[in-house]
């Protein structure tokens, strides 16, 4: 796992998920501890020239429980978080 400003990375998703406009964006999902232990962890969609992200989608008890529910996620979970990244 890589600790970055935006909270450490988790998780990337094999496919990319195609906008409306053909753009291809990376999926990623990124997390962070919170003060009292837990785990919020949130989706990042990219390409090469911008960057989308969810608020918090997920609150989890450890960073392996966030993994385990970012390998859980479905391609239409995935459109729907993208919808709301671009809100």
């Amino acid at each position: 796992m890589v600790e970055g400003a935006a909270g450490r990375f988790i998780y990337e998703f094999v496919d990319p998920l195609r906008g409306a406009d053909g753009t291809l964006y990376v999926v990623q999902v990124y997390g962070r501890a919170r003060q009292d232990g837990m785990w919020e962890g949130w989706l990042q969609f990219s390409t090469p020239t911008q960057v989308l992200r969810t608020a918090r989608e997920t609150t989890q008890s450890s960073a392996d429980d966030l993994l385990y529910w970012a390998t859980g996620l479905e391609p239409t979970y995935l459109e729907g978080a993208f919808q709301r990244a671009r809100q």
